[in-house]
């Protein structure tokens, strides 16, 4: 698959994962100043922008992006920031929120495989079926045998998409407490970020070890050749872009994809 092997990121699979011992902060990938970051996030910006023209006009390749995070996380902003640049002709968000009674009534994949990107597309995932292992679990709504058994359902349901033609690449935005505290407490201070506060928020930090633990297992159990996952420091959300920015160039770049050819001579037509 199309993915960098040997990324400092990137979760390898079986690979035990402590939360608490990854960065929120980090200058390994990018020892750069901010300024000179978000340079070069001009420069990958473009490259994302040609990569997704040609992946539209190809028509052959599928690109499925899934975001996860806490609360604050940063998902809406990197799609804003990372993604705008791409053609809204081939590119969609799909937001899982709490099921409704109809997707309750089916498997809880039935309403994620809709969404999956088809030729030419790249789709976001803005948290995903991944919520119905690590939530149902940290909040108790399901017993373990229930939830556990969700990580080969899962496994398999990347694989089916994988051979079929869909290139997975899953991103975790890890951010640290602290900082969720800040991010948390400008939108009580700020007039205009008022909407974004949900009380509720308030219940799932004071949950945290369990969150991280959570998800922690669900990296090393999901984490695989055909659909890695990625843990990006995100505290500092310019950093946080870049590198996401860089992973999605080097996942598009190895696709090798080309423009169609035509079946005529351009030269031999005179457009009066």
């Amino acid at each position: 698959m199309p993915f960098p092997k040997d990324h400092p990121f990137r979760i390898r699979p079986g690979q035990r994962v402590d939360l608490d011992t990854f960065p929120t902060a980090d200058e390994a990938l990018f020892p750069v100043s901010k300024k000179e970051g978000e340079d070069l996030f001009k420069k990958l910006a473009k490259r994302i922008d040609e990569l997704q023209t040609r992946l539209y006009a190809e028509g052959k390749h599928r690109l499925l992006v899934v975001l996860q995070a806490m609360d604050t996380g940063g998902k809406d902003g990197t799609i804003r920031k990372v993604f705008d640049m791409m053609d809204p002709q081939g590119i969609r968000v799909a937001s899982f929120k709490r099921p409704s009674a109809v997707e309750l009534a089916h498997d809880y994949l039935w309403r994620v495989h809709r969404e999956v990107p088809g030729n030419g597309e790249v789709v976001i995932f803005n948290r995903s079926h991944y919520e119905d292992i690590v939530a149902v679990r940290v909040r108790e709504i399901f017993p373990k045998a229930v939830w556990s058994r969700r990580y080969r359902h899962i496994v398999e349901f990347e694989r089916l998409l994988a051979e079929e033609g869909t290139t997975i690449l899953k991103i975790f935005l890890h951010i640290s407490k602290d900082e969720q505290k800040e991010r948390l407490q400008s939108r009580l201070d700020e007039t205009d970020k008022h909407w974004k506060f949900n009380p509720g928020d308030l219940d799932d930090r004071a949950l945290w070890p369990k969150f991280m633990e959570a998800y922690g297992e669900v990296f090393a159990e999901t984490s695989t050749d055909h659909a890695p996952w990625f843990v990006v420091p995100a505290d500092r959300k310019w950093y946080r872009d870049l590198a996401i920015a860089d992973l999605l160039v080097k996942t598009l770049d190895a696709l090798g994809m080309e423009y169609p050819q035509v079946e005529f001579d351009p030269k031999s037509l005179k457009i009066e």
